[in-house]
């Protein structure tokens, strides 16, 4: 195994997305059609919306991956493509046109779980840069739909590359990370998707300024719970209404189109930039807490975040600099692969390729298909 090409498709969720990664490392093309102005006056993702639009994309999405990575489609030496967990309707689509390209072009079907493919992701920003994370690694995966810690480990592993297995740490027992985001920019009338806005008036704000309690977990301390924060924050909302009028400022500028987060900071009050910035200290203070003291428990040397919310940059620095304090070795993808993408998925089909495992014609797409 060399540097074959891997066709990646990924429609789990909002995104239709395609990419051409070589030996699972170089990535030669990755493009993303994005779903996010569809969605956005519902405050969510609706499932059938997403699935219509998939169908409108797949086709164009992947013929433009093909063109910007230079190749034919018959120069790829597989097609992986996400197999679930997501919206059903939403994987189908993808495995649909998954199936139809392997069978068309006679090469192999690849099944991918998103997951992994999250994994990956960290992976392939690592060797862009040069390094080589050292493993068994705790991952976090945060996003609007996961946040979930799993043991990394190197079981059959070649070269670093995959495949590997997969001990379930914890996982949200309700909202995750990301949704607990999108339901507080709701509240407050900021925009969907939430987490980019709160991210930015965050910077403004007083991050110690309320104290949200952080979530006491029976059972299991990996786990993670936010439907709590997320109700202090409706809670202290109704106990200030003198924040309503404010609210529904907001409201009419997004009516109107405003989108922009620095449009919406000339509407928010120093009330509300403290409101944020407590509820994402208190969000980031339980992830990275958690997460490194599973590293700890796991004795692992490094720690990988990915997922949507790993694009946060209050997150990405409390990692950094408590993760550098531990000794622990702490890795994300770039910005634009910690989204969902398909350039994760074609690397993480690589390493699957690579160790001979093949799927037929019947793949079917599982919402909620485990990682293990």
């Amino acid at each position: 195994m060399g540097d074959e090409l891997i066709l990646g498709i990924e429609s789990s969720c909002d995104e239709t997305a395609a990419a051409v990664v070589a030996g699972g490392r170089r990535i030669l093309s990755s493009v993303v059609a994005s779903q996010v102005a569809i969605h956005r006056k519902y405050g969510g993702v609706v499932p059938e919306l997403a699935s219509r639009e998939h169908l409108r994309q797949i086709v164009p999405v992947v013929r433009e991956a093909v063109e910007q990575a230079g190749i034919k489609l018959s120069d790829v030496s597989a097609v992986a493509v996400t197999r679930g967990p997501g919206l059903v309707g939403a994987l189908l689509v993808g495995v649909t046109y998954g199936k139809v390209l392997s069978y068309a072009l006679g090469k192999p079907l690849i099944a991918v779980n998103h997951l992994e493919g999250h994994v990956h992701a960290v992976l392939l920003e690592a060797h862009i840069a040069g390094k080589s994370p050292e493993l068994p690694a705790v991952c976090l995966i945060v996003s609007g739909g996961h946040t979930l810690l799993y043991r990394v480990k190197t079981d059959g592993a070649r070269n670093g590359i995959g495949p590997f297995s997969y001990d379930r740490i914890g996982g949200t027992r309700d909202d995750a990370a990301g949704e607990a985001y999108d339901k507080v920019a709701k509240m407050l009338a900021l925009g969907y998707p939430g987490g980019p806005v709160i991210d930015h008036l965050a910077a403004d704000g007083d991050a110690k300024k309320i104290a949200f309690a952080a979530p006491k977990m029976s059972g299991n301390r990996f786990d993670f719970s936010f439907s709590g924060i997320k109700t202090a924050v409706l809670y202290h909302l109704k106990r200030n209404p003198q924040m309503q009028p404010e609210i529904e400022a907001r409201q009419t500028a997004l009516a109107r189109g405003e989108r922009s987060a620095d449009g919406l900071r000339a509407l928010t009050s120093q009330e509300t930039l403290d409101l944020v910035a407590s509820f994402q200290h208190a969000v980031v203070e339980d992830l990275l807490t958690r997460t490194l003291a599973a590293a700890e428990q796991c004795a692992v040397p490094t720690v990988f975040v990915s997922g949507g919310v790993a694009a946060n940059s209050a997150l990405r620095k409390a990692f950094e600099t408590e993760g550098a304090r531990r000794g622990i070795a702490t890795f994300f993808p770039s910005r634009a692969l910690s989204t969902d993408n398909a350039a994760m998925i074609a690397a993480a089909g690589f390493a699957r390729f690579a160790a001979g495992e093949r799927e037929n014609l019947l793949l079917n797409a599982e919402a909620n298909l485990p990682l293990g």
